[in-house]
């Protein structure tokens, strides 16, 4: 039985110190060099990242919001071949979070919102082919929490009919479908190095594609539309000789530019983001047996599984209470929070239940999404971390998870 009185010695957070002293130390070299602006460090993690990945090019960003802003953009530039236009139709699934969603309607897209699969969290792949019109050009797909749709029929089909496709695969960074990473199936994939992801340089994103036309589209839009370290022709040089070619703009443009500090703490971590990945798949095993082997395991909850053909990088422990628990599941995390276990929901729930659709006028068809409105009563996630659990940690998420039973 477990000891009804068991100490509380744990804060058990959605990730645990999470740098290094070497990831300190390399941000401090930076540091004290006083040359903490985007140069080499940041050339030098995006050159290490695509290779990791398997993509041709990665644009450091500084953050994950930011990816999916630069890759929406640039699929919509005038330098792009095949590019959607204002008031085209966009795919999105329900489960996501607001910075995958707002970059379409800030681009000109309609939104168009499909349900998700309540066995694998992602995109329902039967509903997302049926949503596809002579309207539709882009397909943003979120990988959720390390888990993957079936990418392969969604990449042939966006193929087949010219639509652009982009991965948000903030929160899946090493998740492999069919031995290929995600985020290099579609035309960008975007990733993030927020505090609680598979690596962290604190803040920073990063985006990848496999065509070098479009990098450059990706390089000028980070930077103020700037030409500074594109390619250009001679004869481009030579028609805009009167301008100063240090100071010449090609295009429309942002400021989202990372730091080399945290790309230098990005680099560092990505050497050890295998082992990081390894660690924090045997803790969900070690967790899971460890509530389902409890005397007081009655089902109170369901554990998702990867999706087939998929090796996942765990991003949190993605948990289902019983339907029986449903009504109480609120005041069952409010109790997980008051004994320091950090949770939180299923990335935002469904989305089309926040203030902000309401705002923007996005569910005017009224749409009825099963599986995400599911997923957000039922649903919420733990930390797993990239340091091998404790049995005295496993003791105590066993004894306040499995109280689930006595709420009221």
């Amino acid at each position: 039985m477990i000891k009804k009185n068991l100490k509380t010695f744990v804060h058990y957070k959605l990730l645990d110190d999470a740098f290094s002293k070497e990831d300190i130390k390399v941000a401090t070299k930076v540091l004290k060099s006083k040359k903490i602006t985007m140069s080499k460090e940041t050339f030098n993690f995006e050159k290490k990242f695509a290779k990791y990945v398997g993509a041709k090019y990665a644009c450091m960003v500084n953050s994950g919001s930011s990816a999916n802003l630069l890759s929406v953009f640039a699929s919509c530039n005038p330098l792009r071949k095949n590019k959607f236009k204002p008031g085209d139709e966009a795919i999105i699934q329900g489960l996501c979070w607001s910075t995958s969603l707002w970059p379409l309607v800030q681009a000109g897209l309609k939104p168009v919102f499909v349900d998700v699969d309540v066995n694998t969290f992602n995109v329902n792949t039967e509903e997302l082919f049926s949503s596809i019109n002579k309207n539709t050009k882009v397909i943003l797909l979120v990988h959720v929490l390390g888990n993957s749709g079936e990418i392969d029929k969604i990449k042939k089909i966006c193929k087949q009919k010219k639509i652009i496709l982009i991965e948000d695969t903030c929160e899946s960074l090493g998740s492999r479908y069919k031995n290929k990473y995600l985020g290099t199936f579609g035309d960008f994939g975007s990733y993030s190095f927020y505090y609680s992801h598979q690596i962290t340089s604190g803040e920073g994103g990063m985006v990848v594609c496999n065509n070098f036309s479009d990098y450059q589209i990706l390089l000028s839009l980070r930077a103020h539309g700037w030409s500074r370290g594109l390619k250009l022709e001679s004869k481009f040089k030579k028609k805009y000789k009167h301008i100063d070619e240090r100071f010449l703009f090609l295009n429309s443009g942002f400021n989202l530019r990372p730091l080399d500090i945290t790309a230098s703490i990005g680099n560092n971590q990505l050497k050890r983001l295998n082992f990081f990945i390894n660690t924090r798949n045997l803790n969900r095993e070690k967790i899971i047996k460890k509530l389902k082997n409890s005397v007081n395991w009655d089902d109170q909850f369901t554990f998702l599984n990867p999706a087939k053909h998929l090796n996942p990088s765990w991003f949190g422990l993605p948990i289902l209470v019983n339907k029986k628990y449903t009504g109480i599941k609120n005041k069952f995390l409010k109790f997980l929070e008051r004994n320091k276990i950090e949770n939180r929901p299923i990335i935002s729930g469904n989305f089309l239940n926040q203030p902000s659709v309401n705002l923007y006028k996005l569910n005017k068809k009224k749409y009825n999404l099963t599986g995400a409105e599911e997923i957000e009563k039922r649903g919420f996630f733990i930390g797993i971390h990239t340091k091998n659990i404790s049995s005295k940690e496993l003791n105590y998420l066993e004894q306040k998870l499995l109280s689930i039973n006595k709420i009221k």
